[in-house]
């Protein structure tokens, strides 16, 4: 075991060296504050737009970024008891605008599981516990000292939530296999969620959800800010608070602008390495099973979308993790997040525990066991050029 740490970490200082000496390697700066007047990125540039955009379409895209960068005060509605910050931008700006948040910014949840014997129930009020909270809300610590269950939610990039919107219901729901028929011990479920009356193929959040980006919308502004929103029927986002901000607290307008900007936000680019010296590391990544769940790609309504996940449940967990449970999603199910951009959104898993790419790979058990394994017997040489592959993403 000993050698084979040594090992990794050889594999990991060469990957550096590469990185380093092959251009790849790009410090996160993060996000600044932007203004009406902030040029737009280039297209196609992480935090730009994934397309040339019409005169009308850009001034709808920095309104929708001015939004996403506010910062909300009590006098325009921020605050429910479960706050983690004040803006979208606070929790989404590494390396950009939009991108994905570090571990200062994970929400925080609770629940109880009767010491892992379970069932998981929630407590009164539900699951989330803030950082940050206003000074005139009541707390709910009496209810987090019942709890014996915790987790953390690390949060993703938003990069390409377009492209993930516009993928086919059908194109996800073909890869599922909740019986596992054919035998590979993974069991990809697609999470189902009822929208008046219809079931949606759920795509966004940690357990898959959230169905659509506008849906998204509307649950973070609620979620994350407090911020109420119009009843659009579908049953996402909060309608009214208890603050003296008459209620909704943004438009239907408002909610059009910011689903356009993020619906317009690229994909993350590749890292530009040359196809010879990642073709290595893209064919480990598909022999040892990683590609089983990380799909390169999608079928969406403009072709392929190349975000390198199936967008199903999957429990890659040790048998004794204890986390949350919704309905649809039970403990330790979480959605394949993708891996576009991966070399730029650390840390990794869904309560951020992995701090490296190959923290997250050693950390895969469950469904992931067999390919972590055969990623631990791949050769010095071979794991850097897997590595090497994933940084370039």
């Amino acid at each position: 075991m000993c050698a084979r740490r040594e090992q990794r970490r050889k594999a990991t200082r060469s990957l550096l060296v590469a990185l380093i000496v092959g251009g790849l390697w790009l410090a996160q700066a993060g996000a600044e504050t932007v203004f009406e007047d902030t040029p737009v990125p280039p297209i196609g540039a992480e935090g730009g737009p994934a397309s040339d955009l019409t005169v009308d379409e850009v001034e709808q895209w920095k309104r929708g970024r001015t939004l996403f960068d506010r910062d909300w005060h009590l006098d325009q509605g921020l605050g429910t008891p479960e706050l983690n910050a004040d803006s979208c931008r606070a929790c989404h700006e590494d390396p950009a605008l939009g991108g994905a948040g570090g571990l200062d910014v994970n929400v925080f949840r609770y629940g109880f599981d009767d010491d892992g014997v379970g069932p998981f129930a929630d407590l009164d009020g539900g699951q989330v516990a803030s950082r940050l909270r206003r000074p005139d809300t009541a707390g709910r610590d009496e209810h987090v000292v019942t709890a014996d269950v915790f987790e953390q939610r690390q949060t993703p990039s938003i990069f390409g939530a377009g492209l993930i919107d516009s993928i086919f219901e059908s194109e996800i729901l073909a890869n599922e296999d909740p019986d596992d028929l054919d035998g590979d011990g993974i069991q990809g479920i697609a999470r189902l969620i009822d929208v008046d009356g219809e079931l949606e193929v759920g795509r966004f959040g940690w357990k898959s959800q959230i169905p659509t980006l506008r849906d998204f919308v509307r649950d973070a502004l609620g979620g994350e800010t407090g911020i109420t929103v119009p009843d659009d029927g579908r049953g996402f986002g909060m309608l009214t608070d208890d603050d003296v901000v008459a209620d909704p607290e943004v438009t239907e307008e408002d909610i059009d602008d910011m689903a356009f900007y993020l619906g317009q936000l690229a994909a993350p680019p590749r890292r530009g390495a040359t196809p010879e010296s990642i073709e290595a590391g893209e064919t480990h990544f598909d022999e040892i099973g990683c590609a089983d769940c990380h799909i390169p790609s999608l079928e969406g309504e403009d072709g392929p979308v190349e975000l390198y996940s199936d967008l199903l449940l999957h429990d890659v967990l040790p048998d004794d993790f204890r986390g949350m449970a919704e309905e649809g999603a039970g403990v330790g199910l979480y959605r394949t997040p993708p891996l576009w951009g991966i070399s730029r959104t650390a840390p990794y898993m869904h309560d951020g525990r992995a701090e490296t790419v190959e923290d997250a790979i050693l950390a895969h058990d469950g469904e992931a066991l067999d390919a972590r394994e055969a990623y631990e017997d791949l050769t010095a040489e071979e794991q850097v050029e897997l590595l090497l592959f994933l940084a370039d993403l």
